[in-house]
């Protein structure tokens, strides 16, 4: 691989961290802002309704400009919005530095699965966004464990300054080795990006990683208070068992690059299936303590396991001049899914059956967006029979 696209996995990571460390110390939020756990909670859901928001908003104002000075100019907010965070005096203060936070992430991601598919030979681009999103993985895997261990050491505020400086260097990367893109390949016709929301398949890819992603923050976002009140184990503990999720993350993503390489659609209905049964197999798992590490790591595995065949499947039904716009689209579904599952597993917490319910709820919701992946396969399907049965048809 390039190392330009290495240069977009740095970036990746900053963003993964701030966006996923978060959930390593709700409680720690909680107590000191004087909120619950279900509202601490919420600053999620806020970070991904900014994303859902920020992300056409900000691909459309800078489609014509450079990618490169686009993904600079995203990770200086990203520095400017975890500052705020860590300074923050209230849970409101708090939100809204989450916010800014959050408008550099979804076009970052989709701007980057674009330039990281042009640097690459055709039959390599799911793996080339696979890599790109490794940073999540590593984020997962060490940037949130060991963030949610300085919180718990030297505060929750200390954790948004460390994130603040893998920002600065994340911008020092990728201004040294993201190549230059002229202005004026750059420019497309807006009528053109946006008739891309008229294609039937890409509205269906949308919707399909909501529902389908959704499942997994319903339950992660709560990760900390499942371990604790259902597992058994200390807030301490919670940190060295994300570890087993972001192991996961790194099997997980990889394979699914490779099997969207291989054919996208088999890979989008294949691990929506096996995120479901994982979701599911976690509401009965939680209640033991070897079993809950064992499916806090096939969480990870599975759920980004979906990210590159559900990425490219938006990339594949959008073609030409409307990509940058559904990728970033794409991206925002990823945290509309995320804002929803928050939400959602709160919900459950406050006023439905409760936190061990939180696994089955999500199951719930994965498999709704599998059965919408169904559907666009179908259409797939149907269409490729009707152009065999006509004459000349291709």
């Amino acid at each position: 691989m390039p190392i330009a696209v290495y240069a977009l996995t740095m970036g990746a990571f900053g963003i993964g961290t701030t966006e996923f460390v978060i959930m390593g110390l709700l409680l720690q939020v909680s107590a000191d802002l004087g909120v619950s756990v279900a509202t601490a909670g919420l600053l999620i859901s806020g970070y991904a309704l900014g994303v859902f928001v920020g992300a056409p908003v900000l691909t459309v104002a800078t489609r014509n400009l450079p990618r490169k000075t686009v993904l600079i100019a995203l990770m200086l907010i990203f520095i400017l919005g975890n500052a705020a965070c860590a300074l923050a005096p209230s849970y409101t203060a708090l939100m809204i530095g989450r916010v800014i936070t959050s408008l550099a992430h979804g076009t970052f991601f989709g701007v980057g699965s674009v330039v990281a598919t042009r640097l690459v030979a055709p039959e390599r681009r799911a793996s080339a966004i696979a890599l790109m999103f490794t940073g999540l993985t590593v984020a997962t895997l060490l940037g949130v464990p060991f963030g949610a261990w300085l919180g718990l050491a030297f505060g929750w505020r200390t954790t948004f300054w460390a994130v603040s400086a893998i920002g600065v260097a994340a911008v020092v990367v990728l201004a040294i080795f993201v190549p230059s893109v002229k202005k004026a390949a750059e420019q497309i016709p807006f009528r053109e990006e946006l008739a891309v929301l008229a294609r039937p398949q890409v509205l269906l890819g949308l919707a399909m990683t909501v529902l389908g992603f959704a499942g997994v923050f319903t339950v992660f976002t709560y990760i900390q208070p499942i371990l604790t009140g259902l597992s058994g184990y200390s807030v301490g503990a919670v940190s060295p068992i994300l570890l087993a999720f972001g192991g996961g993350l790194a099997f997980g993503n990889i394979a699914g690059g490779r099997l969207a390489d291989r054919n996208v659609a088999l890979a989008v209905l294949g691990t929506l299936v096996l995120l479901t049964v994982v979701l599911a197999g976690m509401g009965i798992a939680a209640h033991d303590r070897i079993a809950a590490v064992a499916f806090v790591g096939l969480l990870g595995a599975a759920s980004f396991a979906t990210v590159a065949p559900l990425q490219m499947r938006v990339l594949e039904k959008a073609e030409g001049a409307g990509q940058n716009l559904a990728s970033s689209l794409n991206i925002a579904a990823f945290n509309l899914g995320n804002a929803l599952g928050a939400w959602l597993g709160g919900a459950t917490i406050d006023y439905g059956p409760g936190l061990a319910a939180i696994p089955f709820v999500a199951a719930l919701v994965t498999l709704s967006g599998l059965a919408i992946a169904l559907v666009s396969v179908r259409l797939d399907r149907r269409r490729a029979a009707m152009a065999n049965a006509v004459p000349g048809g291709c």
